[in-house]
């Protein structure tokens, strides 16, 4: 699954964690640019999850990219840009996905 990352100057050990879920990196964006808070931008093609990273994001980005991922049917995670919040966050969501999955046992013991 491609995922965009919402806040953050600096990811560290987060693709790492990012890759042990399945998840690439399609994008980044820091949430520091003003073009960022406008609300009628879509999300980048072939986007399945956004992450957010609250504690480095103002609250008008997270509002236009929560927006902007419930219009399109993406899969949003809220959370801080630490790598155990991150883990745990996906853990949960990912426990929800997996839970109304009717695709073969096999999968979610994947996740």
């Amino acid at each position: 699954m491609d995922a965009l990352l919402v806040g953050a100057d600096r990811l560290g050990n987060i693709p790492d964690i990012l890759s042990n879920f399945g998840i690439r990196i399609a994008g980044h964006v820091s949430g520091r640019d003003t073009t960022h808070q406008r609300r009628s931008s879509s999300l980048p093609a072939g986007i399945g999850m956004v992450i957010l990273f609250t504690d480095f994001i103002g609250h008008n980005v997270m509002q236009r990219f929560r927006e902007a991922a419930n219009r399109e049917g993406v899969m949003f995670v809220c959370c801080r840009r630490s790598t155990c919040a991150l883990q745990q966050a996906l853990g949960q969501r990912m426990a929800e996905k997996c839970s109304t999955c009717t695709v073969a046992k096999k999968c979610r013991q994947k996740h």
